[in-house]
């Protein structure tokens, strides 16, 4: 079927454009890139992790899968994890890892989920890239290889995965081929087993035992109680497009709805892609939204009745006039988009954390650390509910234009995700740029006080943004930080397509016309 893909990673497309040659459509081709990105690119998504995919099919249908980690049952006070520092090189990241720091997994029975509701290739058809892939090897390219030295201290952390990606001269390196005999197999495995054996069977044992072993939390009852969610997608608009993303109870997509709304307010003054003006008013933006974030406790208490209220025109205008009255003169994840001729858009964003650094048994798989991340704990690493959906910064998202073009677009980055989503909307919908230069466009983003930005700016902005802010930290060059925002597009003939792969996180694309 004519298509086009997205991803983080060459053979991740590649195998999306595979399963669209197959006679698949958008949701199996993101079901065999999924898959494949749990083999090329796998630090930043695994089978022991987690995601969502946002679907709107040819008829109409509009579905979020939350397939992202839950919290275990209950606390078990003997669990371990410590915290190691993962170098950036402009900056250093403190994450926590350890089997005590692993969330309940739900990408398998996402993967699942999507295929028996959407997909119509067999599965098996659709996971022989991966499998082949796994077993053959994969050459690692640049930007892999950088985040394997990033993580290190993750991967070195325990024997077995220290196995996997050393060998006598150290951590994997460009070029090198990395063969994963054993995910092989495990994938192979789960084709002709189904989810069952994950969750209830000698995976999800597997996974009790490394827990028992080594102070994590999962017992047999959390992995037997997982289920993959569907949930309607987060509607609102900015002027006569329509923005679809993923709802609570993860925050992302409404920290970008509030975002967006903002910018929409406030663009009466005429700006002009890339001035001070612009600038200004987005970090502003985005210091409102962190503000808010922290006053509502969102992230720890996600509700509809609060996502209502900070989209409330009301609300809404008060946000305005105050950032009106403040504004100057001049002043460890991966993203998969997919669209087919038939109408179908796929977005799926899905993460490991940085990992745990553990393998699950002898599956080859690495269990994720979303229980100690930061961004996903705003009440303090180790202090989460029991029983809980993990509120996720993740946003896959879709925009439908008044002209019948549609997009999808999203994502990785930790909390740079919604500004690097709100930054590639705003450059398409408000100043009408083609994907790829919206996506390559410099980006800032506010965090703790500081504004971050990438090179590219012009001199004006440097100078306001310094005037407005106290810290501002200007970096060397683009950087995986700022996220990654993998995009395609299909207009309403479903004839004319294009994409764009970012390149801060390896960014790859492929089409097929069959």
């Amino acid at each position: 079927m004519p298509g086009i893909v997205a991803s983080g990673h060459p053979e991740t497309s590649r195998a999306s454009a595979l399963a669209l040659e197959a006679g698949g459509n958008a949701f199996d081709a993101a079901v065999a890139g999924l898959l494949m990105a749990c083999v090329a690119e796998p630090l930043l998504a695994s089978l022991g992790g987690g995601g969502f995919l946002l679907a709107e099919s040819a008829s109409g249908e509009r579905l979020v899968f939350d397939f992202f980690g839950q919290t275990p049952l209950r606390k078990d006070p003997d669990a371990r994890f410590f915290e190691i520092e993962a170098d950036f090189g402009p900056t250093i990241q403190e994450f926590h890892i350890g089997p005590g720091s692993a969330a309940v997994p739900g990408i398998v029975s996402g993967l699942f989920a999507v295929h028996a509701r959407l997909g119509s290739v067999p599965l098996r058809v659709l996971a022989e890239p991966a499998i082949r892939a796994a077993r053959d090897g994969v050459e690692v390219n640049r930007f892999q290889a950088y985040v394997a030295h990033v993580l290190t201290p993750i991967l070195t952390a325990s024997e077995p995965l220290r196995a996997v990606y050393t060998d006598p001269g150290g951590i994997v390196t460009t070029g090198s081929l990395h063969r994963q005999p054993r995910l092989a197999a495990t994938l192979e495995w789960l084709v002709e087993e189904g989810p069952e054996g994950f969750y209830r069977g000698p995976i999800a044992e597997q996974i009790v035992e490394l827990c028992a072993d080594h102070g994590g939390h999962l017992q047999p009852g959390d992995l037997a109680a997982y289920r993959t969610e569907l949930r309607a997608p987060l509607e609102f608009r900015y002027r006569d497009n329509g923005i679809l993303t993923n709802p609570v109870p993860s925050c992302g997509g409404s920290l970008i709805a509030l975002s967006v709304s903002l910018m929409d307010r406030l663009r009466a003054a005429g700006w002009q892609s890339g001035t001070a003006a612009y600038a200004c008013d987005l970090a502003r933006v985005f210091q409102t939204t962190q503000v808010e974030r922290a006053r509502t406790a969102f992230q720890a208490n996600p509700l509809p009745e609060l996502v209502a209220e900070l989209l409330a025109d009301g609300h809404l205008a008060t946000l305005v006039e105050t950032l009106s009255e403040r504004r100057l003169a001049t002043r460890g994840t991966t993203h998969l988009s997919v669209a087919d001729a038939q109408g179908n858009l796929a977005a799926t964003t899905v993460s490991n954390g940085e990992g745990c650094g553990w393998l699950i048994g002898e599956t080859g798989v690495q269990l994720n650390n979303l229980l100690g991340e930061e961004d996903l704990s705003p009440n303090g690493v180790g202090n989460w509910t029991e029983g809980r959906r993990l509120s996720s910064m993740m946003a896959p998202t879709i925009v439908d234009q008044p002209d019948g073009r549609r997009i999808a677009l999203g994502s990785g980055g930790s909390n740079r995700i919604r500004s690097a989503i709100v930054q590639v909307i705003l450059q398409i919908l408000e100043f009408d740029l083609d994907l790829e230069t919206a996506v390559r466009a410099p980006r800032l983003h506010f965090d703790a006080g500081r504004v971050s930005i990438e090179p590219g700016w012009s001199a004006e902005v440097y100078a306001e943004l310094g005037r407005a802010f106290d810290d501002l930290h200007r970096w060397d060059g683009t950087n995986l930080f700022f996220g990654g925002v993998h995009a395609v597009s299909v207009d309403a003939s479903g004839r004319n397509f294009d994409a764009t792969g970012d390149p801060r996180r390896g960014g790859a694309v492929a089409r097929t016309n069959t």
